[in-house]
């Protein structure tokens, strides 16, 4: 792994950092790619289930590292192939499991990118998002301009695109931009929970579900539901739902309750 990519396995629970501080995390070249080879290997690890991706210090990421266009090395450059990897690594990969974005502080251009390819966004309240890269001529190419739509609708997200204005953390929690918004000191236990919580379910079915929902954006409403209902029947047929009606039957996750599995 390369040095800008810190990653730390604990159970089914990857934790995957940008660590370059020093840069606002910035991602050139050669930490995008090992994002992606990070985020590869998480998805083919029979043993992970949720990936949280952050980064140490006060900003998630300020983009893709302009300073490399600046100089013109290509070496640092960020890849700009329509095939493959993005240009900030992951961001056109369809991953199997769910990925959190834990977001503080900057979280603009492409960082605001790689924080919409996430499922989730847990953000505390010190974060701004925003697509600063307006101010300097470079474009939304790593999803921005087809997933901020999608995510918070198409007024609230032009608003974004042609103002390049900040938007603070309130109001991306009031958008839905922002699915959790805790206090700076609650961030890393309150995203790892909501991992946990999520890597506590039956896997397959929540799996099957995630990718149903995902790939019916694609799909004519009538294709939609024959694959969400052929997923589910693959949940069926792997026993999963008959040991949880078990389960209910015995009287685990009644009112509420999840603990258990």
């Amino acid at each position: 792994m390369h040095a800008s990519v810190a990653v730390e396995a604990r159970g089914g629970i990857w934790r995957i950092a940008i660590d370059r501080a020093r840069a606002r995390n910035a991602v050139d070249r050669a930490t995008a790619g090992a994002l992606a080879d990070a985020l590869r290997a998480f998805d083919g690890d029979e043993q992970a289930m949720v990936a949280v991706l952050g980064a140490p210090g006060r900003d998630f990421c300020a983009g893709a590292d302009l300073r490399a266009v600046a100089d013109g090395d290509a070496a640092r450059m960020n890849r700009l192939e329509p095939d493959g990897d993005g240009p900030m690594g992951p961001t056109r990969m369809r991953l199997s499991k769910p990925v959190i974005a834990m977001i503080s502080g900057y979280c603009v251009a492409g960082g605001l990118e790689l924080a919409l390819w996430c499922d989730l966004r847990v953000a505390d309240t010190t974060a701004v998002f925003g697509v600063f890269c307006r101010r300097f001529g470079v474009p939304l190419i790593d999803g921005g301009t087809v997933r901020l739509p999608r995510l918070i609708g198409q007024s609230r997200a032009l608003d974004m695109i042609l103002t390049g204005r900040e938007v603070r953390a309130e109001e991306a929690y009031q958008w839905g931009l922002i699915n959790r918004l805790v206090a700076p000191a609650e961030l890393e236990t309150e995203t790892l929970r909501l991992a946990e919580q999520i890597a506590a379910f039956p896997q397959t079915c929540l799996r099957n579900d995630r990718r149903s929902a995902c790939e019916q954006w694609s799909l004519p409403e009538a294709e939609a539901l024959r694959n969400e209902f052929a997923l589910g029947m693959q949940t069926l047929r792997s026993g999963e739902a008959v040991a949880g009606a078990r389960r209910f039957t015995s009287g685990e996750g009644r009112h509420g309750s999840f603990e258990d599995r």
